[in-house]
């Protein structure tokens, strides 16, 4: 447990991610928003994958915070704002937009957006962090958003939540950033950890993973994000 405490974020909201794209109909047409580099197609081989990004981050963004250092989006199949796609109303069957919502200036106009090309049934995937240290500046607006957020917004855009699933929980996500106190010291107070500062991290991780096993809802405190299914009203 003590390997694991804190690392399973993005491996667990790739692994519902896949399970709930399984569930979309074999050649329904499918919006990725904000597909940066499309990492999430391949999970789409059974469908009609169209992505969309407005292009505008190459990597190194304004320097502060956490960069990628290098950012391809050189195969998108549209170039635009997200609350301004050009294409029809109705025109998709599935929308997915992951890890995006904090790069948008507003989120809620997206949310329309999503509501007009969808045809009424069908799928909104939605993923976004509860929490989040500045990345990709200058264009990271929010630290995140909470499950309030999608059941206040998601009914006034026209849509029925299917599914709103935590990912981690308070403990997780404290782990999460010990496991970063290294590679924050070494960047922030230009210092490496010394030996006696490691085996307390590590310490630490032993007492978060003991009490991980325990956890009986710091979710509702904080976690790492909100996974989401959700259809579009007929």
């Amino acid at each position: 447990m003590l390997t694991s405490v804190g690392i399973n974020n993005e491996a667990t909201r790739e692994a519902w991610l896949e399970d709930a794209l399984k569930s979309i109909p074999a050649g329904s047409r499918i919006l990725d928003a904000g597909a940066g580099e499309l990492q999430y197609k391949r999970f789409c081989a059974h469908l009609n994958y169209v992505s969309q990004d407005f292009a505008q981050y190459d990597g190194t963004g304004d320097a502060s915070g956490l960069q990628m250092g290098s950012w391809d989006q050189r195969r998108l199949d549209i170039v635009c704002d997200i609350t301004a796609i050009p294409a029809p109303d109705a025109s998709f069957d599935a929308i997915m937009c992951i890890e995006v919502f904090e790069h948008l200036p507003e989120p809620l106009r997206a949310l329309q957006e999503f509501s007009r090309l969808l045809r009424p049934g069908g799928h909104l995937i939605l993923t976004a962090p509860f929490c989040s240290l500045t990345h990709f500046a200058p264009f990271h607006y929010y630290s995140g958003f909470n499950r309030y957020f999608y059941e206040t917004h998601l009914s006034a855009c026209g849509f029925e939540i299917v599914e709103l699933r935590h990912n981690g929980n308070y403990i997780e996500y404290l782990a999460q950033e010990i496991r970063r106190v290294g590679l924050i010291s070494k960047k922030y107070a230009s210092s490496k950890l010394n030996l006696l500062e490691k085996i307390v991290v590590q310490l630490m991780l032993f007492v978060l993973a003991r009490r991980t096993g325990r956890d009986t809802g710091s979710h509702e405190l904080l976690c790492f994000g909100y996974h989401v299914s959700a259809v579009k009203k007929g």
